[in-house]
């Protein structure tokens, strides 16, 4: 599995419903998650997304990895208080959500994922 594209539609639908938690909301995903807030322009980002194909490969039916960018979506970059880019948010099946700043090697990635359950 590739990585998907999220829209504030689709996070609504697949991830959480904002609209009625917005603050604590829940995790409606089956298994663990991992959300990449990027843009285009941004070097580290370019230089993370190989990375995070091939391991959506690698952990397919294990961890879902969506990215988010930034630019098309601001409502959801606001609502994350994303300042930074690449950020990183690890979602556990159950759990708060961790969130992890700037490019990351495929080592760390990979600690990042085998760690969420």
């Amino acid at each position: 599995m590739a990585t998907r594209n999220l829209t504030y539609t689709t996070f609504c639908n697949e991830i959480a419903d904002l609209e009625k938690y917005p603050v604590d909301w829940k995790y409606k995903g089956k298994r663990p998650a991992l959300i990449d807030f990027y843009a285009s322009w941004c070097g580290p980002c370019k230089m993370l997304a190989p990375l995070l194909e091939e391991l959506s490969e690698e952990y397919a039916g294990k961890v879902d990895i969506y990215k988010v960018d930034v630019d098309k979506e601001e409502h959801l970059a606001r609502i994350f208080d994303i300042r930074s880019i690449p950020t990183l948010i690890a979602v556990p099946v159950v759990g708060k959500p961790e969130r992890s700043l700037g490019a990351k090697s495929k080592e760390q990635l990979r600690e990042l994922l085998n760690g969420l359950k």
